[in-house]
């Protein structure tokens, strides 16, 4: 039986998520099944993958062939390395305990990659959030001035009518008074 390390969609549209399954070759994608090993949600930034890592490198070294996608995904986990040097080791190139510590310093690198490019990341939020904190800071006070300088013009606008009403009764009474 010829079996494949695939994804199974699952989700509604426009936000779905896969199970990475074992399936035999011939059956539908989304149906039976013969192992879930995963999953993989692209809806999150970054993509988040889980893996039972043990099960997938049994299913890879038995002959199970994985599509492009679930290629690279076990390929970012680890996993052909992991294949990979136990191949070298049954070839007698070097030892178990070389190649578990060859996979150690993968693993450690990588981590620590991925670890600086998410501080990268929440450096780049963070300094967003800054950026459009002071610009609404800025149209915040732009706007406290001009409703402040509205203010100005009809208070002064009141008082200048106040003015007028005071001299015109002024007059008035001058006026009254000379007659």
């Amino acid at each position: 039986m010829a079996t494949k390390i695939r994804l199974q969609r699952h989700g509604r549209k426009g936000y779905a998520y896969y199970p990475i399954v074992v399936a035999d070759s011939r059956a539908p994608r989304d149906g039976k099944f013969i192992e879930r090993i995963g999953s993989y949600n692209p809806n999150t930034n970054p993509a988040t993958i889980s893996l039972d890592f043990d099960r997938a490198l049994y299913w890879v070294e038995v002959g199970a062939q994985p599509t492009d996608t679930v290629r690279s995904i076990l390929s970012k986990e680890g996993v052909l390395l992991m294949k990979h040097l136990r191949g070298g080791v049954k070839k007698g190139a070097f030892n178990e305990e070389e190649a578990q510590r060859r996979f150690d310093a993968w693993k450690s690198a990588r981590d620590k990659e991925a670890s600086a490019f998410q501080a990268k990341q929440d450096a780049k939020a963070a300094e967003d959030a800054k950026a459009r904190f002071e610009a609404e800071a800025e149209k915040n006070r732009l706007k406290g001035e001009a409703v402040a300088k509205k203010k100005a013009e009809k208070l002064a606008a009141e008082e200048a009518a106040a003015k007028a009403a005071l001299e015109a009764e002024t007059a008035e009474t001058e006026e009254a008074a000379a007659e």
